[in-house]
């Protein structure tokens, strides 16, 4: 039986790619780049926000001045209005108010800042039965690498065989690979089913309260 349930957030829990591609636009227009379409975001996204600006950005721009430049138009228009077109996927409340009833921990995990983790969790989750809430922190690496996933461990000691990572992509699937749990992939995601299978996903649902499923 799973006790803990580590999720991603951006295409997991939350369709947030309207928000994350107004704020790179922003960004972009304030430093007189030309934008991108909205559908062109889901394949940028899911390596941190460092790396969302630099692909965003035209290939003979991304020196260290115009990411420092962009990464501050980001953040203060992201964290104003990162709430603005962002919702939970259908099903998701229902699952985790079922999984905190049942009292399993919970916990999340992104390569989103930090700040913007905790303000998103707070806003449209806050109910549910956290044991941790966790972004990036500069200085420290990104999912693949699993030190967020262990650190998530730390917060709540669990046997890894009772622990589940649940993501919508290749680099939420590698993660739970290297943190040696078993993976479930989510269909509804910014990524495509056959990213998953092709990343070795445990199991792949597509729908959220099939993840029950999994954890009984």
């Amino acid at each position: 039986m799973k006790r803990y349930v580590i999720f991603d957030l951006d295409g997991t829990l939350l369709n947030s790619i309207e928000d994350l591609a107004t704020a790179t636009n922003h960004a972009l227009e304030s430093l007189g780049y030309p934008k991108h379409g909205l559908w062109v975001y889901p394949t940028m996204v899911g390596n941190g926000v460092s790396k969302l600006l630099e692909r965003a950005l035209p290939e003979d721009a991304r020196d260290e001045t115009n990411m420092a430049r962009m990464q501050q138009a980001f953040k203060v228009y992201y964290d104003e209005h990162c709430c603005d077109a962002t919702k939970p996927y259908p099903g998701i409340p229902e699952l985790l108010e079922e999984l905190t009833r049942r009292n399993f921990h919970l916990a999340v995990t992104s390569n989103k800042y930090e700040a913007a983790v905790v303000k998103l969790i707070r806003h449209y989750f806050p109910d549910a039965s956290w044991s941790a809430i966790l972004g990036h922190v500069e200085g420290l690496p990104v999912k693949p690498d699993p030190s967020i996933v262990f650190k998530a461990l730390s917060l709540c000691p669990t046997p890894k065989a009772e622990c589940l990572y649940v993501g919508d992509s290749a680099v939420d699937m590698e993660t739970a690979r290297r943190a040696c749990i078993e993976s479930v992939g989510v269909s509804w995601g910014f990524r495509s089913i056959l990213e998953l299978k092709k990343a070795y996903a445990d199991h792949i649902i597509s729908m959220p309260n099939q993840l029950l499923n999994f954890v009984d």
